[in-house]
């Protein structure tokens, strides 16, 4: 059976329960307590070096270590229901947003987090090297998210999703990253209407319960 090392209230692992619930795919589940480092043990490190979650053990035997492995994975493994488009066009614009997403928004956010938080002092980037805060990147990143929404918002005027003509991963990704930016105290808020539309009808679907 595949095996999800998950963290409940981490933003990356949460694409991947996320994705896994659309597509209906039974599997277990390991937690990795991110607040009390377990990642960085050595225990966690013997099965994933970089640290990180989610990591995705396969019925073949592999580990795959980050989302765009994963939903690649799934995708050719599972592909119902199609989360990364059907036709080569299709493919290309969820796949565009999708990046985008992950740029503009989830780094963003946690340019903001990383280099501000206390809790992360010496831990600015994820993974096994320890790297300093950069308070002026912090800053930086609360501008980023405040131009991220705005982005969406734009994106979603007369839309129902954020790429295509369906719902996929860039929406499952959008998702994260807004619910992800209350960490720095920012939400999406009256100036975004179309976000906000959308955000709700996001929560009516079974899989994006926190």
């Amino acid at each position: 059976m595949i095996t999800l090392y998950d963290c409940a209230t981490a933003p990356s692992p949460r694409r991947a329960r996320i994705l896994l619930a659309e597509k209906g795919i039974a599997h277990a589940t390991v937690e990795v307590d991110l607040r009390r480092g377990e990642q960085l043990g050595e225990a966690y490190r013997r099965i994933n070096p970089q640290c990180t979650v989610p990591a995705l053990a396969t019925e073949e035997g592999a580990l795959l270590t980050d989302n765009a492995a994963i939903t690649a994975y799934l995708e050719a493994r599972y592909p119902d229901p199609p989360l990364l488009g059907c036709t080569p066009l299709e493919q290309a614009e969820i796949a565009s947003w999708n990046w985008r997403i992950e740029f503009e928004g989830l780094l963003a956010i946690a340019e903001a987090l990383r280099n501000s938080a206390p809790a992360m002092a010496d831990r600015a980037l994820p993974g096994p090297v320890d790297y300093p805060q950069i308070p002026a990147l912090a800053q930086r990143g609360l501008r980023r998210v405040e131009h991220f929404f705005t982005l969406l918002n734009e994106r979603l005027e007369g839309r129902d999703f954020i790429a295509a003509e369906r719902f996929s991963v860039a929406d499952i990704t959008a998702a994260v990253a807004v619910d992800f930016a209350r960490v720095v105290r920012l939400r999406p808020g009256e100036q975004h209407p179309h976000l906000l539309r959308w955000r709700a009808a996001m929560a009516q679907r079974a899989s994006m319960s926190p």
